[in-house]
């Protein structure tokens, strides 16, 4: 109860500041050794659901958060080589009146870190995003409704969690993670990337392994040229698993190609996700109204389930359902501060 009621006032809040100019944002708090930010964005879009398999959901009109959040975020000099640094981020579910993530509704807090960065590099630790979702999923991972990002076998954000990012070397760098208990069965869960970077084009390898016997290798691609932009990547499982999610040689292929004309980018992103989706056609238009407006509509198709879900409802919605995927239109609108 105290969740819905803090959740709805924060909600209430963020949709008031959609009205207030970017000037009026909260500046942030700063002296000569430290910086305190305060941030939110508040996300919402109306979508029409059409699921394949009525029988087993049917078709809905309503609204759904797309990842709406509020935060704070500070560093502090330790020293003249030393940059300490924490960040709290919390998910705002504006639809449901709750502080949980609208995929993931057990989820209330999405980033919660404490780190040092300097010369040497980067290291974290608590929740945050992972080295592997960072250097092999975030270049395909470019929409701004709630169906953003499923198409990638990795996970997004883990708790328990250390990480070190390298510094860059002639455009090489590295980074490393390590979660506990995050692997499948409670095992720990390692991920090692690699990037290359020249120009405006950069190319990535990693893998996340989940356990002993199961990795999942990645490589991706992200080049910007002009107003094109142009992101791929390929996951295949390597594990002893004989069938179903995980099973050995399944794959997951994206193209995403974008193109922005003022203040208007068009996206559009074909994938194939073995078991998780299959064939998935994702389009999209964004319209930037200022610094902190955003509008969209998207299209997203997906021939098995994997995103759609029901009504307001998380991804745990998509597994009690068997309706063999569907088609989403949906508009929305993004306001940052």
């Amino acid at each position: 109860m105290v969740g819905r009621w803090f959740g709805g006032v924060l909600g209430s809040g963020l949709w008031l500041l959609s009205g207030v100019s970017p000037a009026a944002a909260l500046p942030p708090l700063e002296g000569e050794d430290y910086r305190l930010e305060f941030y939110g964005s508040a996300r919402v879009q109306v979508e029409t659901v059409r699921p394949d398999n009525r029988r087993e959901m049917g078709s809905y009109t309503g609204f759904r958060d797309a990842y709406s959040r509020i935060g704070v975020s500070g560093d502090y000099l330790l020293s003249p080589e030393v940059t300490v640094f924490g960040q709290l981020e919390l998910p705002l579910d504006l639809v449901n009146w709750e502080i949980q993530d609208p995929f993931d509704h057990s989820q209330d807090v999405r980033v919660a870190k404490i780190g040092a960065r300097g010369d040497f590099g980067s290291f974290s630790y608590g929740k945050m995003w992972m080295p592997y979702y960072n250097a092999i999923a975030y270049p395909v991972d470019m929409f701004s409704s709630y169906y953003s990002g499923f198409a990638t076998f990795t996970t997004f954000r883990l708790s328990n969690t250390i990480s070190y990012y390298s510094p860059e070397f002639s455009g090489f760098s590295f980074a490393l993670g390590w979660s506990h208990d995050n692997g499948d069965g409670n095992s720990d869960r390692f991920q090692a990337t690699g990037s290359y970077s020249v120009a405006d084009t950069t190319l990535a390898v990693g893998v996340d392994r989940l356990r002993k016997d199961w990795r999942i290798w990645g490589i991706s691609l992200a080049h910007t040229w002009q107003q094109f932009y142009v992101g791929a990547k390929l996951e295949i499982h390597d594990s002893d698993i004989a069938g179903g999610y995980g099973a050995d040689g399944d794959s997951a292929i994206n193209l995403l190609v974008a193109y922005t004309l003022g203040q208007n980018t068009l996206k559009a992103m074909l994938a194939e996700v073995d078991r998780y989706g299959e064939e998935v056609v994702h389009l999209g238009v964004d319209h930037q109204f200022n610094d902190s407006l955003l509008f969209f509509a998207e299209y997203y198709w997906e021939r098995e389930s994997a995103a759609i879900t029901a009504k307001r409802d998380s991804g745990e919605g998509t597994w009690r359902s068997n309706f063999s995927g569907g088609q989403v239109f949906l508009v929305g609108a993004r306001f940052d501060f």
